[in-house]
């Protein structure tokens, strides 16, 4: 059982890996990390979505998680988000940064675009999507008001600001279920309810890491725009994704680099 989080933030912990990165689509490999060793980390609610890659990233300790496993054969649904979650908590990591791949829903998130957002909206279902559901003990509550660690938002806007790589300060992202995309009416919902972005994997993903009081917060790739934006008014090319996100993730990269660097300093 999970002990309740006490902090919206922590400092680093002594013996912790500085930065733990969880990647998706796109990002299922890090090839500017420096890599020690892998691991298969056993946790209570069975195994993550795969062995944990070690390593170094300009000096600094740096764990590797690929969200949908190394061969990308997870869906969105299936993913074992607490196994992942409790894994890389047991590390005592400083930060956890989730790049993630999004849709763009507002008019200025083209695709290539990065993203740190702000705040989220649960559209999934069926997700074991808490640590706190053993009727045993006494209900817990979190407060999820701002639903990512701030000090990680801000690590994530001076490492941009650092690399010169253009990056949009805050946005809400739409947790849909997957693993289909949505259709042009869905998306017009999401945009009604204030979602600039939607994804699949922000959720239980962060109220997971909210719960084990994580430093964690979302960088946003955008791969496509939203099912009825921009040109995707009669479908979405998903051929031309794969392109997109290969370039984007140089700036991903590029963000990362600079973050152990302004974390180090």
């Amino acid at each position: 059982m999970a002990e309740p989080a006490r902090h919206l933030c922590h400092d680093r912990l002594d013996g912790g890996i500085m930065l733990a990165i969880i990647g998706g689509s796109g990002l299922t490999q890090l090839s500017c990390l420096e890599i020690s060793h892998r691991q298969i980390i056993r946790t209570p609610y069975g195994e993550p979505s795969g062995p944990l890659t070690f390593g170094k990233l300009l000096d600094e300790d740096i764990v590797f998680l690929a969200r949908h496993g190394h061969g990308h054969t997870i869906p969105p649904h299936a993913i074992n988000y607490r196994a992942n979650l409790w894994a890389l908590h047991s590390l005592k990591p400083c930060h956890v940064i989730a790049v993630a791949s999004v849709g763009g829903i507002h008019a200025d998130l083209a695709p290539g675009q990065l993203v740190v957002p702000h705040q989220i909206v649960d559209y999934t279902y069926g997700r074991h999507f808490t640590f706190f559901d053993n009727t045993e003990n006494r209900v817990t509550h979190i407060d999820f008001t701002l639903p990512y660690c701030q000090q990680t938002r801000s690590l994530l806007l001076r490492a941009a600001q650092k690399a010169n790589e253009v990056i949009r300060d805050s946005g809400v992202y739409a947790a849909t279920q997957g693993p289909r995309l949505e259709t042009a009416a869905e998306i017009d919902r999401l945009e009604r309810d204030g979602a600039d972005m939607v994804g699949m994997t922000g959720m239980p993903e962060t109220a997971l890491a909210r719960e084990l009081g994580l430093n964690y917060a979302t960088l946003a790739v955008v791969a496509n725009h939203a099912a009825g934006r921009g040109a995707n008014v009669n479908g979405i090319p998903l051929k031309e994704i794969s392109a997109v996100l290969e370039q984007a993730m140089v700036k991903v990269r590029n963000i990362l680099e600079q973050g152990v660097s302004c974390q180090g300093n």
